[in-house]
């Protein structure tokens, strides 16, 4: 593509990182609603969802997405135009996550909207971070039920908050 092309289709060259990162993010939360099954209560979908992320560590891509992910987040830090795209981009799909918990069961009550989105929020951030151990090799006997024990210990009245 040439120059202007790319400020013709994006707006800038911000317009084209946002674009990507919502390019990479779409099917990662599209696999992660496909792998969480419709009729499941709370528990069980963060286990499942806990799980699937693990298993992303072991993708033969996941060092360069890792790579991808600090280099952009590098620019959003030293560039405030980037900064509130790229936000509103991860919001965007953490909003999907909130989407495919709420209403879910928890001790006979299903999980509010507010409460859903607390939950998850602490969830992209705990697994983010255990991702990037499991990655950089930090955190090898990291397996899938680690990550859904650590996962499931975040469903408590502290983390969800009021209904």
């Amino acid at each position: 593509m040439t120059t202007g092309a790319v400020y013709s289709l994006f707006g800038s060259k911000n317009g084209l990182l946002v674009a990507l990162v919502t390019d990479y993010l779409g099917p990662h939360y599209d696999g992660i609603e496909q792998a969480v099954p419709a009729g499941v209560g709370l528990v069980e979908a963060v286990e499942v969802f806990a799980r699937h992320y693990r298993h992303l560590c072991d993708d033969p891509d996941a060092l360069r997405h890792l790579s991808f992910e600090i280099s952009l987040q590098d620019l959003a830090l030293r560039d405030p135009e980037l900064a509130p795209r790229l936000a509103a981009s991860v919001q965007a799909h953490e909003e999907r996550l909130t989407a495919l918990l709420s209403g879910r069961l928890l001790d006979g009550n299903a999980l509010t909207p507010r409460q859903a989105q607390r939950l998850a929020t602490a969830l992209r951030a705990l697994l983010v971070g255990l991702s990037q151990g499991v990655i950089l090799g930090l955190a090898d006997a990291a397996p899938g039920d680690y990550f859904a024990a650590t996962a499931r210990a975040l469903i408590t009245p502290d983390v969800l908050g009021p209904p």
